[in-house]
């Protein structure tokens, strides 16, 4: 019989290794599941909390006015979680854009069948390299992100002719306190991979962790979705690693980087 006090061995490639997973709380979850399926220890610490906006009189607006546009942006998935319309409510022939395919996904689970994302940069930049948004003199369009978020589309698109309201769907904020948990991990060495999503994450987290902690984890692999992002946590000092984008993109790189390694699995209990 297994002690009470000594965690069962994991099996998969990704057995015993504790990844830090920084996503705000129910977009963790998902990728959390993905990573305890190939044996890893998902250490779940939000450095985003994801809310509505204080006031959704703007998203209401632009819900009613849908059909008027030539396409609407949804920059995140939080953008389809707080932003899409009821069920049912899409006009037809109105196309959305998403930045990559997993934002897309989302839409396509909203009801909006109609997603258009880049094949190639799925970010912005990506979204505005799409052939069908070079010439976009006289049209009308509405990006839906969250309360200061990047000006970068909105701004090219209007510099190329097109009208664009912009509204915020959904509020980012800072965990408050220290993260106790992961602290006394790192401390024991339970943690292995650090993964970030947002450049506002990377600053988050820091901000929650005290200086010998985060001396301990600029020795270990942060993995990034996105050269921003990694540009961010490697400011700070982490070894930042980019990956594709996306989960399983973060989930090829830990498989690449682990099977070359070849590092040891600690216990988290």
């Amino acid at each position: 019989m297994t002690p009470a006090s000594v965690a069962p061995a994991r099996v998969g490639p990704l057995a015993d290794l504790g990844i830090v997973v920084t996503r705000p709380a129910r977009r963790a979850a998902l990728f959390a599941q993905k990573l305890e399926a190939m044996g890893a220890r998902a250490i779940v610490v939000p450095a985003i909390v994801i809310l509505p906006p204080e006031s959704r009189d703007a998203l209401d607006a632009a819900h009613a006015n849908l059909a008027r546009y030539d396409g609407v942006f949804f920059v995140s998935g939080s953008a389809v979680e707080y932003g899409a319309p009821a069920p049912g409510a899409w006009p037809g022939g109105v196309p959305a854009y998403a930045p990559g395919r997993a934002t897309a996904a989302e839409l396509i689970d909203a009801g909006i069948a109609d997603a258009r994302y880049p094949k190639g940069s799925q970010d912005s930049e990506g979204l505005l390299a799409l052939p069908e948004l070079a010439a976009v003199g006289g049209k009308r369009f509405l990006v839906l992100r969250g309360d200061g978020g990047r000006e970068l589309l909105a701004a090219t698109l209007r510099e190329r002719g097109a009208t664009v309201d912009v509204v915020g769907c959904y509020r980012r904020i800072a965990p408050q306190g220290l993260a106790e948990g992961l602290v006394a991990l790192v401390a024991r060495g339970a943690v292995q991979a650090l993964t970030v999503t947002s450049s506002e994450a990377v600053g988050n987290l820091w901000a929650m962790l005290d200086e010998p902690t985060r001396a301990r984890l600029r020795a270990i692999p942060t993995f990034a979705p996105h050269p921003r992002i990694a540009e961010a946590a490697r400011a700070l000092g982490l070894d930042a690693i980019v990956t594709a984008p996306g989960d399983m993109g973060i989930v090829a790189a830990l498989l690449r980087h682990f099977a070359h390694a070849g590092a040891p699995r600690k216990e988290t209990s």
